[in-house]
């Protein structure tokens, strides 16, 4: 199982980014795939998810109505787009499917 993070970075309050995880070595679409971030210096928590067919995403109070989980079977990749981003939004963010887990992308919100 790999997985694969990409499309981190710097942003301001209020702006938008677009993350996404590759996956590969296992039946992707078959699978529910999350999203956690762990903010510096805090416990990591679970941000998003999605079920193998895409429909039924949750999302943790704290971005709900901001940030979109989504997926592309063919593509093997799950997405989270997160706009109105917040400076308590700064966390590495990964992703996750039954126990495995990615290196990570560093998402910073400051201005």
């Amino acid at each position: 199982v790999q997985l694969v993070e990409s499309g981190g970075g710097l942003v301001q309050p209020g702006g938008s980014l677009r993350l996404a995880c590759a996956a590969s070595g296992f039946t992707f679409s078959s699978a529910t795939m999350h999203w956690y971030r762990q903010p510096p210096g805090k416990e990591r928590e679970w941000v998003a998810g999605i079920s193998s067919a895409g429909g039924s995403p949750m999302y943790a109070d704290p971005v709900k109505g901001r940030f979109t989980i989504s997926r592309d079977n063919a593509k093997n990749t799950v997405y989270l787009q997160m706009n109105s981003l917040k400076p308590e939004d700064t966390a590495v963010y990964y992703c996750n499917r039954a126990g495995f887990w990615g290196q990570g992308t560093q998402v910073t919100v400051s201005s």
